[in-house]
């Protein structure tokens, strides 16, 4: 009996059962309001769950269906009711970023209600005309000197070939001769500086939008080497006109303004708490 006494589970067990007992007593009191066992489904409800069927399966649901779908969605909200009651939300970082993300959600939802006037949108347009920027584009073949390969001669034989190439056009069958194989592509078509500096480095991509189109042009310096570029084709940026793009001014303008009701909502939430933070370690 001592020895039983002495065990662990059994105090175990008697806290929770002292803690169950007090948790009743103090609930006997507070008897559930009638709404709170009552669930109703609205006709739209069960519409929705109908239309939802038709989607996935692409036809109507028979009547057994329909009822095994509407028992699903009643025992999904019994559940979640019941695992609120028993405080199963508190302190879960999953639940606590899903209830914020839809707080955010429906602050942006109220600023996404309002259509905006068309000069409201050619107004924000003008003030933003710089973010709709269509960047260069550019067209070339290129011819790779591998420093690997020729060590401190690769400008030098770079210099050499780009003698021989001279007035040769871009696909002249001595042109793969006289260069090394490139990792990647000989050929780019309709590229924007940004992705050549991805590519080859910055300071390719600037050279060679400086470069004139036509002919061989080079030695040029990479990040992997040495480069001899013939320029086909070089598109200039340019600002679009309004009228081009509205329907992507119009998402840009949407997209503020749902970024400016969020802010705006929170600042006002975020006022009304006093946020206590624990002291600075000595």
């Amino acid at each position: 009996m001592k020895r039983l006494l002495r065990e662990p589970l059994l105090h175990f067990l008697l806290i929770g059962a002292l803690l169950f007992g007090a948790y009743r007593f103090l609930q006997a009191g507070k008897p559930d309001s009638p709404s709170s066992r009552e669930i109703r489904l609205t006709a739209g409800e069960i519409s929705q769950l109908v239309q939802l069927f038709r989607v996935q399966w692409r036809r109507e649901p028979t009547p057994q269906e329909l009822g095994r779908l509407v028992e699903n969605k009643v025992q999904a909200e019994i559940l979640y009711r019941e695992a609120l009651a028993m405080g199963l939300d508190r302190d879960d970082e999953m639940v606590k970023r899903r209830m914020a993300q839809k707080m955010q959600f429906l602050a942006e939802d109220i600023a996404a209600a309002r259509e905006p006037t068309p000069a409201e949108l050619k107004s924000w347009h003008e003030a933003n005309r710089a973010a709709f920027a269509e960047p260069a584009r550019i067209s070339f073949r290129h011819l790779y000197f591998s420093p690997d390969r020729r060590g401190k001669r690769a400008r030098e034989d770079a210099a050499a070939a780009l003698a021989r190439l001279a007035g040769q056009p871009q696909d002249a069958k001595i042109a793969r001769e006289l260069a090394d194989r490139f990792m990647f592509q000989e050929v780019y078509r309709d590229r924007a500086p940004e992705f050549l500096g991805r590519e080859f480095g910055p300071q390719f991509a600037k050279a060679v939008a400086k470069l004139p189109g036509g002919s061989w042009q080079g030695p040029v310096e990479s990040g992997f080497g040495w480069h001899l570029v013939f320029v086909d084709t070089a598109i200039p940026g340019r600002l679009p006109d309004f009228e081009e793009i509205e329907t992507d001014v119009k998402r840009g303008w949407l997209a503020e303004q749902k970024e400016k009701a969020w802010q705006k909502t929170y600042q006002d939430l975020r006022a009304k708490y006093t946020v206590l933070l624990p002291a600075p370690p000595k």
